[in-house]
């Protein structure tokens, strides 16, 4: 049996101090199995980002254990959690975060370039990801010249750029319109399950969730 793609256990994680402390987890578990796509549900302020900086090696919780492929992830130094981080993990966040001075191309180049790839293999790699997201007459244009929808698709493309394990994504659709999200939302899980990633995608949208293999509820501080 392979190992879990992410393995989260007992993941607690607080906010402040004293009389304002806030406890977001207390005792957060979930197992991610290679290629399965779960939906990360829960109310705005419940924890959700919080988790998945957690799982995405950005955060360090106050107790309990990730795991990403069998490996444990807790107890890494910070440049051994950055070279993982690059390594196992995709992010695409709400807001697409591309560089604004680099083409679509070069955008999905650079994390490439940070895993010490090649410039002919970083852009082997960007012009096959851009060609699977439906942009591959766009590379060259830069993100202002893209719309919303074409500049989250590039932020997809750029999410795979190193092949990782896990795909992590919050709210990746929420700011869309309702036509251009279920295109980009359909797209993201088309390209997760044919490269065979473990994904946890946080949304708000029921529709979208119950496309996923299943649904994961984030209520008082635990995953149900």
């Amino acid at each position: 049996m392979s190992e879990a793609a992410l393995a989260l256990a007992g993941l607690r994680r607080a906010w402040g101090a004293g009389a304002t402390r806030v406890e977001v987890l207390k005792g957060a578990d979930l197992t991610l199995a290679p290629g399965e796509v779960v939906a990360l549900v829960a109310p705005s302020g419940a924890g959700k980002s919080t988790l998945l900086q957690l799982a995405g090696l950005l955060d360090k919780p106050d107790a309990g254990e990730i795991r990403i492929g069998g490996r444990a992830m807790t107890g890494l130094s910070d440049r051994e959690r950055t070279a993982a981080r690059r390594a196992e993990i995709g992010f695409v966040y709400q807001f697409h975060h591309l560089l604004p001075e680099f083409s679509a191309e070069e955008n999905v180049m650079v994390p490439q370039f940070a895993a010490g790839k090649g410039r002919a293999e970083a852009q082997a790699r960007a012009a096959s990801l851009l060609a699977s997201v439906g942009l591959a007459p766009r590379a060259k244009h830069r993100p202002g010249e893209l719309s919303g929808g074409e500049q989250q698709r590039v932020a997809i493309a750029r999410a795979l750029a190193n092949r990782p394990r896990l795909l992590l994504a919050d709210e990746p659709t929420g700011n869309l319109d309702v036509e251009t999200s279920e295109t980009v939302f359909a797209l993201l899980l088309r390209l997760a399950r044919e490269e065979g990633l473990a994904a946890l995608i946080a949304t708000h949208n029921p529709a979208l969730a119950a496309r996923m293999d299943r649904i994961v509820w984030l209520e008082g501080g635990r995953l149900v």
